[in-house]
């Protein structure tokens, strides 16, 4: 991405513009100051367009101020407190650690605090991105947009209004005071028993970041928590989950949510109910699009957000969506990722596309559980007969050495081609890259297995995965032959 906070921006020649240009306000008119907008606005700016960023809100959209920069944060603070009660098992002594929940929410803000400089205004507007404070209503089909009573006009529009909590159903739930990921971090205190709806990512991170820190939480999942991720990886999360005190009800679905003297009760469609002192809603997100004008401009929004084709083009062509706005999956690097493609659409003329088969992500529970492309039971479902290779955590060095062996690394291929992987364990985040690039044809198994990486670390299992896979022809009965023809020829 040109111009989020997490990938630099590459410089490119200037733009220059024609002379049907002049007459608009703008070259390029970017509506939301989230990952995808940001990149967008500041690379077309930094080619020389005259871009125009309007933003209601603030600055760095959900990921900086609500999202993943707190989130995980806060994670880090929940993972040095469990590091506390498990010292035991390396031969130092372990205890009950003492939280100071202000000293957290402390941690939380320092954090966003240094990483806001990244999504300021002053720095896009070094860069030339004319930023506008204020709501954005498209007026037409043909790149006219009002923002507090002033026109703007540009031949291209980009849509980046990212996305919010969605509310499900549930009677009662609106006459109770209830948490977002937009309110978690207003919470001065710790709660006592947080309960959750929602078992997707963000919500069984926090159910593990707040027990670990203290709180008694429940979690109540209208499906199979982890729904995108291969089930086996997300068992062993859950199983952990389960052992450090969650309390997990997988396919149970809350009716009704009542007040209580002490806070609130949650009934389920099975009978169940649990009381708690706070409530979580993380039930996942909706795309951010009301207001905005997009009937007038000939713009289709689906169920699931904007409709867009590949290289993010709306149903009108002069306008993009990119990031949680569009129909799609919501992730803040595949947000950045897309406006690097509106960057090469409108900056530099190049037709560049997502694919979406590529995309990573991962849920940064411990132990973190990372997917790309497809499970092993989608890719049997696409794909009949494919060919899966595993190694788990028990069999490396280093996971071995510091005693966290639970996880494995699975790779699926069909036809010779990766077509997914799945890695759960301690930072499997962190080793995403390889199959990510063989999924997008970028690498092949066999330049993975044969890199040379340090020794001891966990990549060395992505190497020892990918070998697995190549192992059969490298000893295979042709190699065995060449051999005995090489040590003939010694003799």
């Amino acid at each position: 991405m040109w111009a989020g906070r997490r990938i630099r921006p590459y410089c490119f020649p200037q733009h220059r513009a024609g002379r049907a240009a002049l007459a608009r306000t703008h070259d390029l008119i970017v509506i939301g100051a989230g990952a995808a907008g940001l990149t967008a606005a500041g690379g077309c700016a930094r080619l020389g367009l005259r871009v125009a960023l309007v933003e209601r809100d603030r600055m760095g959209g959900e990921c900086l101020n609500t999202g993943c920069v707190p989130s995980k944060a806060l994670l880090a603070a929940a993972h040095r407190a469990q590091a506390v009660r498990e010292g035991g098992r390396l031969g130092i002594l372990a205890g009950e650690p003492t939280v100071d929940f202000g000293r957290v929410r402390a941690h939380v803000r320092a954090a966003i605090d240094a990483i806001a400089p990244h999504d300021s205004e002053e720095r896009f507007r070094a860069w030339g991105v004319e930023v506008i404070r204020g709501e954005a209503r498209l007026l037409d089909a043909r790149g006219r947009v009002e923002v507090g009573g002033r026109v703007l006009e540009a031949p291209r529009i980009v849509l980046a209004t990212g996305s919010r909590p969605a509310i499900p159903a549930v009677e009662g739930l609106a006459g109770v005071p209830f948490l977002t990921n937009e309110t978690l971090w207003d919470l001065d205190r710790l709660p006592e028993h947080l309960v959750v709806l929602g078992g997707g990512p963000a919500g069984m991170e926090m159910a593990q970041a707040f027990r670990r820190l203290g709180a008694a939480v429940t979690v109540i999942a209208s499906g199979r928590p982890f729904p995108r991720d291969d089930p086996e990886a997300a068992a062993l999360v859950l199983d952990r989950l389960g052992a450090e005190g969650v309390t997990i009800r997988p396919e149970t679905r809350a009716t009704r949510v009542t007040r209580t003297g002490a806070g609130l009760r949650v009934e389920t469609d099975g009978g169940w109910a649990v009381e708690g002192s706070h409530l979580l809603v993380a039930a996942g997100r909706r795309a951010a699009v009301e207001g905005l004008g997009l009937e007038a401009a000939g713009v289709t929004v689906d169920p699931g957000g904007i409709r867009v084709d590949a290289r993010r083009r709306t149903t009108n062509p002069r306008i993009l969506a990119i990031g949680d706005c569009r129909d799609g999956p919501r992730f803040t690097h595949a947000a950045g990722h897309e406006g690097t493609v509106a960057v090469m659409n409108i900056g530099l003329g190049i037709p560049a596309g997502v694919k979406d088969a590529a995309l990573p992500w991962v849920t940064f529970t411990d132990p973190e559980l990372a997917q790309l492309g497809l499970t092993e039971a989608a890719a049997r479902e696409r794909h009949g007969h494919v060919e899966v290779h595993r190694e788990d955590f028990a069999e490396n060095d280093r996971a071995v050495a510091e005693g966290d062996t639970a996880g494995f690394v699975k790779v699926i291929k069909a036809r010779g081609r990766v077509v997914g992987a799945t890695i759960v364990g301690a930072g499997a985040g962190e080793m995403v890259l390889p199959w990510s690039l063989a999924i997008a044809g970028k690498a092949s198994p066999w330049a993975i297995s044969g890199a040379v990486v340090p020794y001891p670390t966990h990549s060395e299992l992505s190497k020892a995965v990918a070998f697995a896979g190549c192992e059969p022809r490298i000893f295979g009965p042709w190699a065995r032959r060449w051999a005995g023809v090489v040590a003939r020829l010694r003799r």
